[in-house]
């Protein structure tokens, strides 16, 4: 079966997805980003994303038939993860991924590489913008890296109009 031909679906994640959405992580990050240094082994990822990211934020993944293909992890104003295999990126799963934080949060913040042009076009193409830009000093990486915002619009009501106009 072609996974492909297959609508995703988003499902919240437990304990038992953190591996797999670790590797999502590990995967998609040093496709498309090769430079960028490794910090962390394996198990330290799965440990970050079970002891850290699991207690203080939502995360849901994107499948598709069977198989984990996306991730994202966010709360509290910030999108903390975002990921998508990169065999199935560009067919809406970081987008949907992305929406589904959005209808929660009224604001939102989230880090990126500078280098990371693909990351960058896919948040402005969503409504972020680029706040700040470092030097990449205070990353473990040491990668210069951009803070894009996104603030939900107010609903605009159209002004009542007089009785009778």
């Amino acid at each position: 079966m072609d996974d492909k031909a297959i609508e995703p679906e988003v499902v919240a994640l437990t304990a038992d997805h953190m591996p797999a959405a670790a590797r999502i992580r590990r995967i998609a990050l040093w496709q498309r980003l090769p430079w960028l240094p490794d910090v962390h082994t394996p198990e330290e990822d799965e440990q970050y994303w079970r002891m850290h990211l699991l207690p203080n934020c939502a995360i849901l993944g994107a499948t598709m038939g069977s198989r984990l293909v996306g991730v994202i992890a966010y709360g509290d104003d910030w999108i903390e993860q975002l990921y998508v295999l990169p065999d199935f990126q560009g067919m809406g799963i970081g987008s949907s991924l992305l929406g589904c934080a959005k209808k929660e949060m009224d604001e939102i913040r989230l880090w990126t590489f500078q280098r990371n042009a693909g990351a960058r076009a896919f948040y402005e193409r969503h409504g972020f913008a680029a706040e700040e830009e470092t030097d990449g000093t205070d990353n473990e990486e040491k990668e210069p890296d951009v803070l894009y915002h996104w603030r939900r619009l107010a609903d605009v009501i159209p002004a009542p109009q007089p009785f009778g106009s």
